[in-house]
């Protein structure tokens, strides 16, 4: 049936939606002139992804959405009022899309249709509105590699981490960083799932449970069993994020990409901002043998930074700190198989304040607070640095 809409109250709702903004245009709306990294524009669009449109025509004799179904005559009802708009799709459920007044970037609207990775994306264009409904299945979860998040520089290393995690060959002294130097390396940095976390919009973000308080909320919103080895990660990622802060640090842990943005911004500001993540040539490269080329270690920065990494769980989260005293290095790398890879690395200068028995000091053999630690972020991670 075609319910027939006041133009008034019509152009009300498509204006509210025009103002909604993508993470990306939120990207570019809060960071002048600042590049997105390849390692974020990836989390964007999830390997599991089932993408389905909808066209709704808008004319003087209201709106009839076409579901793409080959159907005539079928419709949707769209009902505006003061608590927002209502559309009824005939099968006795409904969508509410709220609208919402605030100001800046992040006012618009929300599109509620169920549980987190489920959402409506609403385009407005000279034809009409085109809304875009992606239905994404959870990344299956494939177990992880045992021991603390090393880059929490409060945990200690677990008994079996020195040898079992990758992650262990990514630090290393900076005075070690030379042309012809050879290290061991893996930069894909496994969080648990067969397929890319991607991220949820930050209005769908904001509604999802975050704290140990309301785990078994979140583990049925996820449909995760309480005990299983994906509970124990999740548990562990939300305890990393509530977790002291080392020395003076600053720490956040973004749920959306608009909040990563927001953090960054904070600390640093939004003009002559930029944001890098290390790049490999070839996708799920193995533990290889890598040297440092011999020209081309550039120093990005020498002060203040944030440093984002990612986290294990079922949507994108990132670990986020304010590091001073640290330096960031561009690093160009080339494999034994010829490989090339393009990395950054972060090097600390102070820590003092770093538990004595992390990973880092136990693979370098140092003492904190004695010599700048450095490691080079995996591909996933992104530091964020003034120039």
């Amino acid at each position: 049936m075609l319910i027939r809409l006041p133009l008034l109250c019509l152009l009300v709702s498509v204006t509210a939606i025009a103002a909604d903004l993508t993470p990306e245009r939120y990207w570019n709306t809060a960071l002048l002139n600042t590049p997105m990294p390849n390692s974020l524009r990836h989390l964007f669009t999830p390997d599991f992804t089932d993408e389905k449109s909808t066209d709704v025509q808008v004319g003087k004799g209201g709106v009839n959405v076409n579901a793409g179904k080959g159907k005539t005559g079928g419709g949707t009802a769209v009902n505006v009022g003061k608590g927002g708009v209502y559309v009824d799709t005939g099968k006795g459920k409904g969508t509410h899309v709220s609208v919402s007044g605030g100001k800046g970037p992040g006012g618009g609207v929300g599109v509620h249709t169920g549980k987190p990775g489920k959402r409506t994306d609403v385009g407005v264009g000279k034809g009409g509105v085109i809304v875009h409904t992606r239905h994404k299945g959870k990344p299956v979860y494939v177990g992880v590699t045992p021991g603390p998040n090393p880059f929490v520089y409060n945990y200690a290393a677990s008994e079996t981490q020195l040898h079992d995690d990758p992650k262990a060959a990514l630090f290393f002294l900076e005075k070690d960083m030379v042309p012809g130097k050879a290290m061991s390396l893996r930069f894909n940095a496994e969080d648990g799932y067969d397929g890319k976390t991607a991220f949820l919009p930050r209005g769908e973000a904001d509604t999802v449970p975050f704290e140990s308080e309301k785990f078994s909320e979140i583990l049925s919103i996820f449909s995760v069993k309480p005990g299983s080895g994906e509970a124990e990660m999740m548990r562990k990622t939300i305890e990393e994020c509530e977790a002291k802060r080392v020395g003076g640090e600053e720490k956040y842990c973004a749920t959306s990409l608009e909040s990563m943005v927001d953090f960054s911004v904070s600390k640093l500001g939004n003009y002559h901002v930029r944001a890098v993540s290390t790049e490999v040539a070839e996708k799920n490269a193995p533990m290889q043998k890598y040297k440092i080329a011999a020209a081309g270690i550039k120093k990005l920065s020498d002060d203040k930074s944030v440093v984002c990494h990612k986290q294990k769980y079922p949507f994108a989260v990132f670990y986020c700190h304010k590091a001073m005293m640290t330096s960031v290095y561009a690093v160009p790398l080339v494999g034994e198989n010829g490989l090339r890879a393009k990395a950054v690395a972060v090097c600390h200068k102070n820590t003092s304040a770093w538990n004595p028995n992390h990973l880092a000091f136990k693979v370098l053999k140092v003492k904190p607070g004695t010599v700048p630690v450095c490691h080079f972020l995996p591909e996933t991670h992104v530091v964020w640095f003034s120039y």
